[in-house]
C-alpha cells in the first residue's frame, strides 16, 4: 500500500476486540465465532492498525518492517500447542510511515523489534485466518493518562477512508487477581456494573466519563487494576465520528472477572 492509501469510497469501521486469554485461538467458542463474524462483516481492509494491550512503551511506537514475527508474550505454563502458533501476515512499512505524518508533532518511532503480540494475532489468526491483510502496531505511550489517548487516536481517523480497519484489543474488564478458573463461574457483581457503565457512556458518546477511570469507584478500580487493556478501547473511541453507530457483540464476563465485550462502530451511511 501507499504511504497515503487514496479513498476507497467506504468509510471503514472501527473494532474492538475483547481478546481475553491466548487460549482463545485453539478454541470454537462465542468469542472467536463473533470475531469471525465481525470480519466478515467488516470485509477485507487494505490493512490493519492494531492497538493491543500488550505492547506498553515510553513514547509511541509502530512496528514498520516487511514481516512481523509472531511473538508469544506469556507463560510457559499455558498450553504448549499456543508457542507452535504462527500468524505470518505482511507488515507495511508505508503505513507505518503514513501512522507516523497522521500523528506527527507527536514524535513516534518506526520500531523493527516487536512484531505481533498475542493481543493482536490471537484475534486476527480468527478474523482473518488467511493471514493476508498487512498488519501494523501502534503502541501504547504507558506515562499518559486516558485522555492523551483517545484525543491522539483522533488524529487517526483519515485511515478509516483509506481501507484502513482500525482496531483495538484488550479488555474492559481485566482483573487477573480474582479469576475463577471455572466455566460456570458467576460475574462478580462490581465486574458487570462496570461494564454497564462503560456501554452507557459509549451509547452516550460521552468519552468523558471513561478518562480517570481507576479514580471513578471502586467498581472501576477493581476492573481495570492496570489500564493497559482498558487503553485500547480508547483509541477506537477516538477514531469515532458523529455518524457512526455502535453495537456491543460477545458481550459477557468469563471466569468471574474477564469481559469478553467486543464492539464494532460503523458509519450510518455504509451500512
Amino acid at each position: 500500500m501507499t504511504a497515503a492509501g487514496p479513498s476507497t469510497g467506504r468509510r471503514m469501521p472501527v473494532a474492538f476486540f475483547g481478546h481475553g486469554s491466548p487460549t482463545n485461538v485453539l478454541e470454537n467458542n462465542d468469542a472467536t465465532r463473533t470475531w469471525a463474524a465481525m470480519a466478515a462483516r467488516i470485509g477485507k481492509p487494505r490493512a490493519i492498525l492494531c492497538i493491543s494491550a500488550h505492547w506498553c512503551t515510553h513514547g509511541v511506537k509502530v512496528t514498520a518492517m516487511p514481516s512481523p514475527a509472531t511473538i508469544h508474550d506469556f507463560g510457559r505454563s499455558l498450553p504448549a500447542a499456543l508457542f507452535s502458533q504462527n500468524y505470518p501476515a505482511p507488515g507495511s512499512v508505508a503505513l507505518a510511515e503514513r501512522v507516523r505524518a497522521l500523528l506527527a508533532p507527536e514524535p513516534v518511532e518506526l520500531d523493527q523489534q516487536w512484531g505481533l503480540d498475542h493481543g493482536t494475532w490471537s484475534v486476527l489468526a480468527k478474523a482473518y485466518p488467511d493471514a493476508d491483510v498487512p498488519v501494523v502496531q501502534l503502541s501504547l505511550d504507558a506515562r499518559r493518562p486516558e485522555a492523551w489517548h483517545h484525543a491522539l487516536a483522533k488524529r487517526l481517523i483519515p485511515l478509516r477512508d483509506e481501507g484502513v480497519l482500525i482496531a483495538g484489543s484488550g479488555n474492559i474488564v481485566h482483573n487477573l487477581g480474582v479469576l475463577q478458573w471455572n466455566d460456570a463461574a458467576q460475574p462478580y457483581p462490581w465486574a458487570v456494573r462496570f461494564n454497564d457503565y462503560v456501554k452507557q457512556q459509549i451509547v452516550d458518546d460521552n468519552p468523558q466519563g471513561l478518562f480517570d477511570i481507576r479514580r471513578l469507584s471502586d467498581d472501576a478500580r477493581l476492573s481495570v487494576p492496570s489500564e493497559d487493556h482498558y487503553w485500547p478501547l480508547l483509541y477506537v473511541l477516538g477514531a469515532r465520528t458523529e455518524k457512526d453507530r455502535v453495537e456491543f457483540l460477545s458481550d459477557y464476563i468469563v471466569f468471574s472477572s474477564l469481559g469478553m465485550t467486543s464492539l464494532l462502530l460503523e458509519d450510518e451511511g455504509t451500512v
